[in-house]
């Protein structure tokens, strides 16, 4: 049920845009999280946080997106990754505010006061714009115009051209968009019609369903070593937060599909080595491994959110990380389930877990690689995204070494030549040119005869 309402939120995303996502989901999470606060009925409480985390969904999926989209290319991961410190900061402070709180309703008046905080937006539209990327792909130009002429105004950057003073930047919009464009809404279902970015979503789904429930295979380990809550509890943080330090090493060097590969290796041995050696094992190995998987499915995890933004199209991106964040859910949903069972059934958990990590690995190998590469907007975009060789080619063994040549480096900026080509229109299409050539009447160097001007008057 919670899966449900929160695929609601997200599907609200796609039609309500960033900003109104963001702005219902705290309207809705502060009611539910005030109602909570007042309720005394023990079966009402659940029920209404319930809701409340199905809420939140949607605040922290409209807040992902509109930071991925608002980042060009190079500062993605960056910017994603602090958020995800911010989380585990979050996490750190918990216990604490517990112990000083000891009581429900209290805890749920301080986690729902920021949440107040965040109404602010609602007032200031510069602190959480809507984003740019959203508009142009759904064909909203007006707005959009007006959201890029707030940030180059806010930056300080000049939107005037140097060559004509009364036309902006912003005129390219213009000649690609007719005036009378309207609006372009997509759907999920729209899905169906798509192969490429239906799997790369089936994919991502999946990974994320295997990095969230195999958790729950390395943490009971733990439990051998301290009984207390706090210990599990704080390790798995720590591993968090080292897996956020570790994706921000390496994901930009050795790109996205090559990290999650890796991951879902790492997690797939060490999960099938705590499954059949665990008895023959020391204790402090078994606690490596445990760590190293709970370490490596935590950065399987984080990367698989992170990659399904990035494939994604702008259409539909609210929804497909939707569906994604959901598959996630199931797999949270699954280890708390054995909890619940008093670890009942844990031997076919882990076996099933450990097989689809194994599983993973080959279906890792179909992704594309989104590293320094533009997001895709609409679905045409999203289809032709291809998965690039596992390993490079090499080069032809005809050619030999001495007449081999290098490829000069080129200058090319595709900004530049755009406002070039732009430019070059508008001049070619003004009646008048900026600057008129005037050429001096001459005498001509010779007359009519063939003689200089000079010399028939020498002769008269």
């Amino acid at each position: 049920m919670s899966d449900m309402l929160m695929f609601f939120v997200f599907v609200c995303c796609l039609r309500l845009g960033r900003r109104c996502a963001l702005l219902l989901s705290v309207v809705l999470s502060g009611l539910l999280g005030i109602m909570s606060c007042l309720s005394n009925s023990p079966s009402a409480f659940p029920f209404l946080r319930l809701c409340q985390g199905s809420t939140l969904a949607g605040v922290f999926l409209s807040s992902y997106i509109a930071r991925l989209e608002w980042c060009d290319p190079p500062h993605r991961l960056m910017v994603s990754m602090v958020s995800g410190f911010f989380a585990v900061f979050a996490e750190l402070l918990l216990p604490g505010f517990a112990v000083l709180c000891r009581d429900w309703p209290v805890l749920q008046a301080v986690a729902t006061l920021p949440l107040l905080l965040l109404l602010s937006y609602w007032c200031c539209t510069s602190v959480f714009p809507e984003s740019p990327r959203w508009l142009m792909a759904t064909s909203q130009i007006p707005q959009a115009k007006k959201c890029l002429q707030s940030f180059s105004v806010r930056n300080g950057v000049c939107v005037s051209d140097e060559l004509y003073p009364a036309e902006t930047l912003l005129s390219e919009i213009d000649e690609v968009f007719p005036e009378d464009i309207q609006p372009e809404y997509h759907h999920v279902v729209e899905l169906r019609h798509t192969r490429v970015i239906w799997k790369n979503c089936l994919i991502l789904g999946f990974t994320l369903f295997i990095g969230t429930g195999i958790q729950y295979c390395f943490t009971r380990n733990l439990h051998i070593y301290s009984p207390h809550f706090y210990f599990s509890y704080f390790l798995r943080v720590l591993t968090g937060a080292l897996a956020c330090i570790f994706l921000c090493v390496s994901v930009d060097r050795f790109g996205r599909r090559g990290m999650l590969l890796l991951a879902a290796i790492v997690t797939g041995l060490s999960s099938l080595l705590l499954l059949a050696l665990t008895q023959y094992l020391h204790g402090g190995l078994v606690l490596v491994l445990s760590v190293v998987g709970l370490l490596s499915s935590q950065a399987l995890a984080m990367l698989s959110v992170f990659f399904g933004s990035e494939v994604m199209p702008t259409v539909v991106r609210g929804g497909t990380l939707g569906l994604i964040m959901a598959a996630g859910c199931v797999g949270m949903a699954a280890s708390s389930l054995m909890e619940l069972q008093n670890n009942g059934g844990y031997f076919l958990h882990h076996v099933i877990f450990a097989s689809f990590a194994v599983l993973s690995v080959l279906c890792i190998m179909l992704l594309p690689e989104s590293k320094h590469k533009p997001l895709p907007d609409s679905l045409k975009d999203g289809e032709r995204q291809r998965r690039p060789p596992l390993f490079l080619s090499r080069m032809n063994r005809d050619n030999p070494p001495l007449l081999r040549t290098q490829p000069h480096s080129s200058e090319y900026n595709r900004d530049n030549y755009s406002r070039l080509v732009t430019a070059t229109k508008k001049m070619l299409a003004k009646d008048a040119l900026p600057y008129k050539i005037s050429i001096s009447p001459q005498a001509p160097l010779l007359a009519s005869n063939g003689t200089a001007p000079d010399a028939n008057d020498d002769s008269s």
